[in-house]
């Protein structure tokens, strides 16, 4: 009777869990949604080019005030805390990405100062989550790792007091390049370097938090030396990344490379910008996008076939149509960027330029998806017969 009952046991406990992933995945999914939405409609109505007339919407206001945070905050910290926590196989790590997502839906609903103390928790909660980390792997990467999430509680702890732009912006995009810069150490930690490669990043991204640092208190000197860290830690990456050699081999690790090593271009292009937005030049779009579409999308688009399958339990069938949307991406921004800066009208349509490549990109996902239950699922048919 014991035994009968255990495996019983053991297979509801199976089914619960199952149900719990399932529900999860969908509340997951359904926030991160929202943020994107949200934070695209709100970049894109910045710039006057909402249809319909956002001011129909009693929200819409708000949505303005807070694109930065939405796709930040909301979008990619909601994303990096997923994949973070199921690296840590614990369930209370998942606390992170919820709060982050549900403080979003808050400022997209109008409640700024509730979506803005939740993504303050939603910050502490991460730094505990790397704290974890660390203790289970003292390495130079999981230690950055927490460094960008205490830059993350800085800013998030910023916007909730009410602080402007120079003062947020800096410490949000340290927390995504310092993110990014973790990730990459880590994929070249058995590559050989010269002992002084690993004290000049540690510089250059010291130099960066002193930066996002002083941006607050001296927005003409802390952007100079935050725009110099950018441009320096542009040139680190080319120069160590072990991209520079995959960008000659096949598949998906030449599509990783190339998608890396542009990202690597508009991160440098986005460090100029920002230091001559600080000597009040008309860069800031420049120095915003560039950093936040060129350098962070562009790392997204290349990490997405292999995170992925880790996080979200999709399978992807790689092919070459994956270069159709970062084509698409790089393309975008030079109509925004550049060609923008001589009309304003192209400068809009650039941006929304932008917004159909993240469409065309999350469509092409879902499209190797598809192809590859096809193709896997056909295979398997052929196996029964």
């Amino acid at each position: 009777m014991v035994n009968a009952e255990r495996p019983a046991v053991r297979a509801r406990r199976r089914a619960s869990t199952s149900r719990l992933w399932i529900f999860a995945r969908v509340v997951f999914g359904a926030l991160v949604t929202v943020s994107l939405v949200a934070g695209v409609a709100g970049g894109l109505w910045r710039l006057g080019v909402a249809v319909p007339d956002p001011l129909s919407f009693a929200w819409t206001g708000q949505v303005l005030l807070v694109h930065a945070a939405l796709m930040i905050c909301g979008f990619l910290g909601t994303v990096i805390g997923i994949e973070r926590a199921v690296a840590v196989k614990h369930r209370a790590a998942f606390l992170a990405p919820l709060a982050s997502g549900s403080g979003a839906l808050c400022l997209v609903l109008g409640q700024q100062a509730a979506g803005a103390w939740l993504g303050v928790a939603a910050a502490v909660s991460f730094l505990a989550v790397n704290a974890v980390v660390v203790r289970r792997q003292h390495a130079a990467h999981t230690l950055l790792l927490l460094v960008g999430a205490a830059a993350w509680v800085t800013g998030n702890v910023l916007f909730a007091l009410g602080h402007g732009g120079n003062a947020v912006f800096p410490w949000w995009f340290a927390f995504l390049v310092m993110t990014i810069a973790a990730e990459r150490l880590e994929m070249t930690r058995l590559m050989r370097r010269r002992p002084s490669a690993s004290v000049t990043l540690h510089v250059v991204l010291s130099l960066l938090l002193a930066g996002a640092a002083w941006s607050g208190v001296a927005p003409r000197a802390g952007g100079l030396v935050y725009g110099t860290a950018l441009v320096l830690l542009a040139a680190w990456l080319v120069t160590f990344d072990v991209a520079r050699r995959t960008v000659f081999a096949h598949g998906i690790s030449r599509y990783m490379a190339v998608c890396l090593l542009g990202g690597y271009a508009w991160l440098g292009i986005a460090g100029v910008a920002w230091a001559t937005t600080a000597l009040g030049w008309a860069t800031r779009d420049a120095a915003l996008h560039a950093l936040g579409i060129g350098f962070v999308v562009s790392m997204m688009m290349g990490h997405a076939p292999v995170v992925l399958p880790a996080i979200a339990r999709v399978k992807l069938q790689f092919g070459a149509f994956f270069y159709l949307p970062l084509a698409a991406l790089h393309l975008s921004l030079l109509m925004r960027l550049v060609l923008g800066t001589f009309s304003e009208p192209l400068r809009a349509a650039g941006a929304s330029f932008n917004a159909a490549t993240i469409g065309f990109f999350a469509a092409t996902v879902a499209g190797a998806a598809v192809a590859w239950r096809l193709q896997h699922g056909a295979a398997g048919a052929r196996k029964t017969q």
